[in-house]
């Protein structure tokens, strides 16, 4: 069966410089299964299939699936869906609600992209000692180069290793990692175009993997820089530098205290795909 389908690239206005999600944009009908299967081999970070809302107040359901399993929530993935979702629907609504694993989470227009609300943490606080000297070894530096580091999980996992400098993240090399998910930002000097550049290491089979721009994590580590004083909204993120890549993360927040995670949507491919 042709479903309509587009690749798109999120966290940059200019194509192939973020991160790219493939979108089935009518997946009813389809099986877990055959979503894995599909994922497997777009083998790009994630791959969305748009449903049908089961819940009121939702315009769509998405499953979000990597290459190796399902996820309730991801963030370029959200963006993403919902660009694609939008694209030719000739709707001017300024907020639409995306229906995941997680539940609901709002999306709303920023001007040139689209932001979510960071959704809550899952898990939150101290790593035991013992992880955190695993994180370092993994990372590859000193136990005493690490500033903080707090558990940051609203669905993937993500641990927060926070570094001195936007330099130190840019020179990491990382061994393994186990089953780890790592998210490590480093502040830029004040007054540079950027707050801080951020990173994400996680396994692939028996290797460490980076994403190159990573809409949860930004979530997560917003949510802990904000509440630990260390960050101030409104503030930018770089991320996929070491990748080749210039993804750019804006960070927002409200008056009620809702935390917001943008940037820019771009479509690279359109059409259908037999599925």
């Amino acid at each position: 069966m042709k479903r309509p389908f587009q690749q798109v690239d999120v966290f940059t206005a200019v194509p192939y410089l973020g991160n790219p999600l493939a979108v089935v944009l009518d997946a009813e009908g389809l099986g877990t299964e055959e979503m894995q299967r599909f994922a497997r081999w777009t083998n790009l970070s994630e791959t969305t299939f748009v449903l049908p809302p089961t819940r009121e107040g939702a315009d769509y359901r998405v499953r979000i699936f990597t290459p190796q399993e399902e996820l309730p929530f991801a963030g370029h993935p959200t963006l993403g869906t919902c660009h694609a979702w939008l694209a030719g629907r000739g709707t001017d609504a300024e907020e639409i609600v995306q229906e995941c694993g997680v539940g609901l989470v709002r999306v709303r227009r920023t001007g040139t992209g689209l932001a979510f609300a960071a959704p809550p943490l899952l898990r939150e606080g101290p790593v035991e000692e013992d992880l955190v000297r695993r994180v370092a070894g993994g990372l590859g530096v000193d136990r005493s180069a690490i500033v903080d580091v707090a558990w940051a999980d609203n669905g993937p996992g993500w641990i927060a290793v926070l570094l001195g400098s936007a330099e130190e993240v840019l020179a990491l090399r990382p061994g393994s990692l186990g089953e780890l998910k790592v998210g490590v930002a480093g502040p830029y000097p004040p007054g540079s175009e950027h707050a801080f550049e951020v990173r994400a290491f996680f396994n692939k089979g028996d290797q460490t993997a980076e994403d190159p721009v990573t809409g949860s994590l930004n979530a997560a580590l917003a949510l802990w820089l904000l509440g630990t004083g260390r960050a101030a909204a409104p503030y930018v993120a770089a991320q996929g530098a070491a990748l080749g890549r210039a993804g750019r993360v804006s960070v927002s927040r409200d008056a009620d205290g809702t935390v917001w995670v943008g940037g820019d949507v771009v479509t690279c491919v359109a059409g259908e795909v037999e599925l």
